[in-house]
């Protein structure tokens, strides 16, 4: 297991450092109005491109071109937090529109349209390379900055798509981002008994669009985030954000940002102090 964990993070780690001519010592992580789902953009210090989830639909490439150069047209890495459609539905086109080097995933199957769609063009990609996420992972973001993967810990392909989610945690200097895909309370509060440490962030985005699935309170308090985000779509059928959830966050002051209301919420970090 020990010789595992080494070559993930080798072999990760030399995908992921990507130095520019400029680099601009800034870590950036935007959370992307596409509508009702999850897309993560984050740029490292050097320059590094990682993005996590696609949103239901091709939203993500206007968001995208609104973040990146127009000459720009490659990714260094595409994460799927979990095979559901308001997180992989385009990712489809991000992957034909842009030269991605590396794809991962948590290795869940999935018979869906917009799962089929994505496999066909990862496999139509020349020299993508693939890898499924496990804890111990860690992604070189450049310029110190990195991403530990804290979940999956196991085989994950017989669990409902949710539990199965990604969680990852980015790290620049003193500043953290916790980006936990649709994680439901039962896997929040296995990642307390884990490691709750490893947990703490100045960021988190709220679990499944901010139901009252995920956000319990034990796993809030271990992160003890400054902001929360709520990824989620004006007037969804969910009723996302819940009540509760709003309510628990208030209870607790942390304030809450919601690309519903305010679009695109990106976050800059110089490893010590995080702005927006």
């Amino acid at each position: 297991m020990i010789h595992y964990v080494i070559v993930g993070i080798l072999l990760v780690g030399n995908i992921f450092v990507w130095l520019h001519a400029f680099p601009s010592h800034v870590l950036t992580v935007s959370f992307l109005d596409i509508g009702q789902g999850d897309s993560i953009f984050i740029e490292g210090p050097t320059g590094a491109q990682v993005l996590v989830d696609g949103g239901p639909g091709s939203s993500v490439l206007r968001e995208l071109g609104s973040r990146m150069p127009f000459f720009d047209r490659s990714i260094d890495a595409v994460i799927e937090s979990h095979p559901d459609k308001d997180h992989i539905g385009g990712l489809s086109d991000v992957i034909r529109r842009y030269d991605v080097s590396y794809f991962m995933e948590p290795g869940i199957p999935h018979d869906t349209s917009a799962a089929a769609a994505l496999e066909r063009a990862l496999n139509e990609e020349e020299g993508l390379q693939r890898g499924i996420a496990r804890r111990g992972m860690r992604l070189l973001l450049g310029g110190g900055a990195y991403a530990d993967i804290l979940f999956p810990d196991r085989d994950v392909q017989d669990v409902e798509t949710n539990t199965g989610s990604i969680v990852m945690r980015v790290v620049y200097g003193e500043n953290e981002f916790l980006l936990n895909g649709d994680s439901p309370v039962s896997i929040e509060k296995y990642l307390v008994a884990l490691d709750a440490e490893k947990l703490q962030s100045d960021v988190l985005k709220a679990g499944h669009h901010g139901s009252r699935t995920s956000s319990s309170e034990i796993f809030v308090n271990a992160v003890r985030p400054k902001y929360a985000v709520f990824s989620r779509g004006c007037n969804n059928s969910y009723g996302h954000p819940h009540a509760e959830v709003v309510t628990l966050f208030q209870k607790l002051r942390i304030p809450t940002l919601d690309t519903c209301k305010e679009g695109t919420i990106t976050f800059s970090s110089d490893g010590q102090k995080i702005s927006f």
